[in-house]
């Protein structure tokens, strides 16, 4: 019999990044930046995938499992890094509606505790491509997207 292992605590995560395949299966994610906790990320974690519209993207396309998670090492001889993890995700469903930029713009009001609000605060304030750890109310309101 296989059993299944799952993290007590187990996260949700974003990654905004350039999408190659936005319909692929899996999705392997080198060397990415970490925010928000998310140098925490391990195989079993949610994530929502943001095709990032720096680099031509729509926005949200996929929600997907963390199969494998493993740190990068850091450059010797640099001081301060931001902790960078390589990961593989597994495609669980499609978005149905489109969330990129340009509907989360709005949603400014850094203090309101919307999650409209969280995730404009945490990846687009910044142009950076990313991985960062989301609220639960973040992510049950992403999931309303697929």
């Amino acid at each position: 019999m296989l059993l299944a292992t799952y993290r007590v605590n187990s996260m949700a995560y974003l990654i905004k990044t350039e999408i190659v395949d936005v319909g692929a299966k899996t999705f392997v994610f080198d060397s990415q930046k970490t925010m928000y906790g998310a140098k925490n990320i391990a195989e079993g974690d949610t994530i929502f995938i943001v095709a990032s519209a720096t680099e031509g993207g729509v926005g949200l396309i996929a929600m997907g499992i963390v199969a494998s998670a493993s740190a990068t090492a850091k450059k010797p001889g640099i001081a301060r890094q931001t902790p960078r993890v390589s990961i593989a995700v597994r495609r669980t469903a499609l978005a149905k509606q489109r969330l990129g930029r340009v509907e989360l713009k709005a949603f400014s009001n850094w203090n309101d505790g919307r999650p409209e609000t969280e995730l404009n605060f945490k990846f687009y304030r910044q142009a950076t491509n990313k991985i960062g750890g989301i609220s639960d109310e973040a992510a049950a309101y992403l999931r309303g997207f697929f």
